[in-house]
């Protein structure tokens, strides 16, 4: 079929799209901001239409011609009167796609009881109800919590369950919730298509189990080898201060956690199985919750988390990251971040580049370095006793003293997975470009995910190391690259004064 995804930037939507395309959909996207999706892998796969939901013209031209939709946009965490604007702008959708002779629409809503819902799980039934009338066949789903890796609500689960080791909570803890596992979401969205096309209304979709929260969080806790934590009940945790507490100890910003906890208010609990009539559940079952959380944290392990939170257009979310850097989606992340200009050209500094580490050192205060590997070794870590394989070229996959060479883009950039003792995860990156006036620019960074608390208060206990080594570091490889620049040069020089030409290329010379 030939369908339009809206939503395409976001966390569901920037999954199902690569989804569609395997089964061999043709797609067009509706987005704002086409930039965002420059660097994704499908990019070329797909038709970009840009404007906006509430642009009558900008939707009439992104539907002309496609049979089905999936309505995956939604104001999570805006301010002002979003009611007001969703509701316009699935009107909007349900108008224009009617007069174009869309013959399918796909919506994903939320779980929710009957009578009063907060604002944000009303908009989202509203929303569901404008398609499910707009005289084009609908499929609403309504989900729960989604666990996946980067999805806010496995990333509020996680933090708080790594950072706390006593959880104060409100009373919506103890309320029952039906999670269901991202790759099921996703496995049910496109599974819509193969619908009837007659059907017209929504279906709840879950996973196999029905936890309360306390248990969800601890349920993470045993997956992610943590000691399960005690958790109390205050009755004076608001909605409001809870998104506050969580905003405090998560990186997830209160206005996107404060629709989350509005829908914990409820029990989110499937209240129908009729799903099961009209599509087969997927190979091998639902995904059960323990084993979600273990795909997820083994998704953030290997670096391949396709989308995130983050992602969001949000006025109080951290900024987005770049769609070339997928693997920092979804993470508290520490980074000390350097930048030199050099006289030495990039091709000059990446040869320094390439020889760190072994026996040719880390170009920084060697006692710190040896500090640290001492301590490693004492940790039963690798230390710094395992060298490099060659001392001038690096290969990707190498063992470099305590690193693993996890990315190599030669001549351009160096990303090392650090292999050492410590409560987290560590990168150091090395990038460098050319510059206009013949030098070039090196960039570092440093990188570490912490895990729970011992993870934050290492990375804190470490920054004295840091305020030396890091800046000494970039100081160093930009000067030893000029230094064989001269050197350089000067050989060049001395050769045209003795031969009364050029010197010869290096390859032509050997």
């Amino acid at each position: 079929m030939h369908v339009l995804v809206t939503g395409a930037t976001g966390y569901i939507g920037g999954r199902l799209v690569p989804r569609l395309l395997e089964a061999g959909h043709d797609v067009r996207v509706f987005v704002r901001t086409p930039r965002k999706l420059q660097d994704v892998p499908w990019h070329d796969d797909v038709e970009i239409a840009e404007g906006d939901l509430q642009d009558a013209a900008a939707v009439r031209a992104a539907v002309d011609g496609v049979e089905a939709v999936y309505y995956l946009a939604h104001a999570m965490g805006a301010d002002g009167d979003f009611e007001h604007a969703e509701r316009q702008a699935a009107e909007t959708m349900a108008r224009e796609a009617r007069a174009a002779g869309v013959r399918r629409f796909v919506y994903l809503g939320g779980l929710h009881p009957d009578g009063a819902l907060s604002k944000h799980l009303r908009s989202r039934k509203e929303v569901g109800d404008v398609l499910l009338r707009s005289g084009v066949p609908t499929i609403a789903y309504q989900a729960g919590v989604v666990i996946g890796s980067g999805s806010t609500s496995f990333e509020m689960i996680r933090h708080v369950t790594d950072v706390l080791p006593w959880m104060p909570a409100p009373r919506w803890v103890r309320n029952r919730i039906q999670p269901i596992a991202v790759r099921d979401v996703l496995y049910y969205l496109v599974a819509a298509l193969d619908i009837p096309a007659d059907v017209n209304r929504t279906f709840d979709i879950g996973g196999p189990d029905v936890l309360r929260y306390g248990q969800m969080l601890n349920g993470y806790a045993v997956e992610a080898k943590l000691p399960q934590r005690p958790i109390s009940v205050l009755p004076v945790l608001t909605p409001g201060l809870a998104a506050h507490w969580f905003n405090l100890v998560t990186p997830i910003p209160r206005k996107l956690a404060t629709p989350i906890i509005e829908s914990l208010q409820f029990e989110c609990v499937q209240r129908e199985h009729d799903i099961d009539d009209v599509v087969p559940r997927p190979e091998g079952g639902l995904t059960g919750y323990r084993r979600a959380v273990r795909l997820a944290l083994s998704r953030m392990r290997t670096g391949e988390v396709e989308t995130s939170w983050r992602n969001a257009t949000l006025s109080a979310t951290p900024a987005d990251p770049l769609p070339s850097d997928p693997d920092w989606a979804g993470h508290t992340v520490y980074v000390d971040d350097r930048k030199r200009h050099s006289a030495a050209s990039a091709e000059e500094v990446w040869r320094v580049i390439e020889s760190i580490g072994g026996d040719n050192g880390w170009y920084s205060f060697p006692l710190a370095w040896a500090a640290r590997g001492w301590m490693d070794k004492a940790a039963g870590g690798v230390g710094l006793n395992r060298g490099r394989r060659d001392p001038q070229r690096l290969e990707q996959g190498d063992a470099l003293d305590w690193w693993r060479v996890e990315r190599l883009d030669r001549g351009r950039y160096l990303r090392l997975r650090a292999e050492f003792k410590s409560p987290g995860r560590a990168w150091l990156e090395m990038t460098v470009t050319p510059a206009d006036d013949g030098g070039s620019d090196y960039r570092q960074r440093a990188i570490y995910f912490p895990q729970g608390l011992a993870g934050r208060l290492y990375w804190y206990s470490i920054l004295p190391f840091h305020g030396v080594i890091f800046p000494g570091m970039v100081e160093r490889i930009t000067a030893a690259a000029e230094r064989e620049s001269e050197h350089t040069e000067s050989t060049g020089r001395n050769w045209t004064q003795q031969n009364g030409k050029p010197e010869p290329a290096h390859e032509e010379a050997a």
